[in-house]
């Protein structure tokens, strides 16, 4: 078995406002989508997050994640001005005792969202 792609299926109660803060502010494309199921598929440089409408059989109230969406970029102050001023900050950009430089933002249902791009590199 080779594994081919991790891609995170996070929930919103908004579909039209994710879509719009992950398309507008952060440059993701809807690759594909289902209104239907309440469900799509954004897309950057080749990386996928999927969202779902909240599920009655799972009692969803919010976003329940723990932890973050790490993000890996060869540009991390580009995005940085991208989305300064757009987004609610966790941290500012800064460079990390382990090599690394990265900020963090809440995406429009309350997930972060860090940004990190290797230094020792």
């Amino acid at each position: 078995m080779t594994a081919l792609m991790i891609s995170p299926m996070l929930r919103t109660w908004d579909m039209a406002r994710t879509k719009a803060f992950y398309t507008e502010v952060l440059g993701f494309t809807c690759r594909a989508e289902a209104p239907q199921w309440q469900w799509m598929a954004l897309e950057l440089d080749g990386l996928e997050i999927m969202f779902s409408g909240p599920n009655e059989h799972e009692g969803d109230k919010g976003p329940a994640f723990t932890g973050q969406i790490h993000v890996r970029t060869d540009d991390v102050d580009g995005m940085w001005a991208r989305v300064q001023g757009r987004a609610k900050v966790c941290y500012e950009p800064e460079d990390m005792p382990y090599g690394s430089r990265e900020f963090g933002i809440y995406d429009d249902s309350g997930y972060l969202l860090a940004f990190a791009q290797d230094l020792r590199a």
